[in-house]
């Protein structure tokens, strides 16, 4: 059955699952390849790429690859292997862009507020840092500059992994070539179409992004996805679809 996927979503799931098994064995791939914030002292070139085959867990693998098998054949056929390579990785660079974004916005205040309140924030990028070594916030003292403290050295410090973003973009792709097609989500017990779902989801992720509540999960990594893939299949659409 595996044979039968079509050869860029079946190599994508091989590679995927290989840097999977591979973090086992290499415990700190995850601090070279997955994607910190640009200006994090931790962020290098290549991770822009490398983040969407890292992931964090068996249930975010699984989904992951869950999803991509179940959208990417039909797209990877319609589109043909040139369109969907493009799709797949643009949408994850969408993802990473819009991602990063809001962190730069978030990086500003804060660093802004941690400035005002007498504090060195060059210190905390030399901090957050996986390499170093020294004591970690020692000159921070009142509660105020604790929670901003917090807040930037998690954002240096945390890196944004996953095929997700990618694969968001897929999902929207697929909406938008195939607007009325019905499909299955959990806790839904009838067949609704993609259509409906899909704004649902965005809207959803918008919330959790502005609201703070991401549980670990960079949901405005999702809409960036999600965004570049419609684009790119609705300005697809009007050729994949025009007769001679």
């Amino acid at each position: 059955m595996f044979n039968n996927i079509p050869p860029i979503t079946r190599n994508i799931i091989i590679i995927n699952v290989i840097m999977f098994i591979a973090t086992f064995f290499l415990p700190h791939l995850d601090d070279i390849l997955a994607a910190y914030y640009p200006f994090s002292p931790n962020f290098r070139s290549w991770q822009i790429i490398t983040h969407m085959f890292m992931h964090g867990g068996y249930m975010h693998i699984i989904f992951n690859m869950f999803t991509l098998f179940s959208f990417g054949p039909i797209l990877e056929q319609v589109l043909g292997e040139k369109k969907y390579l493009i799709l797949y990785f643009v949408s994850g660079l969408g993802a990473f862009a819009l991602y990063n974004l809001w962190n730069f916005v978030e990086v500003q205040q804060v660093s802004a507020a941690l400035e005002n309140l007498g504090v060195n924030v060059a210190d905390i990028y030399t901090q957050a840092s996986i390499s170093y070594t020294g004591n970690v916030g020692a000159n921070i003292k009142t509660p105020e500059q604790v929670e901003l403290f917090k807040t930037l050295y998690s954002i240096l410090r945390s890196p944004m992994l996953g095929a997700s973003g990618a694969i968001f973009g897929v999902i929207a792709a697929f909406a938008a070539l195939y607007p009325n097609a019905k499909i299955m989500i959990m806790f839904i017990p009838v067949p609704v179409k993609v259509k409906y779902i899909l704004p649902i989801i965005i809207v959803v992720s918008i919330f959790l992004g502005f609201s703070g509540n991401v549980g670990g999960i960079a949901h405005f990594a999702h809409v960036g996805g999600a965004l570049v893939g419609f684009l790119l299949a609705m300005i697809w659409k009007k050729k994949l679809y025009r007769t001679h």
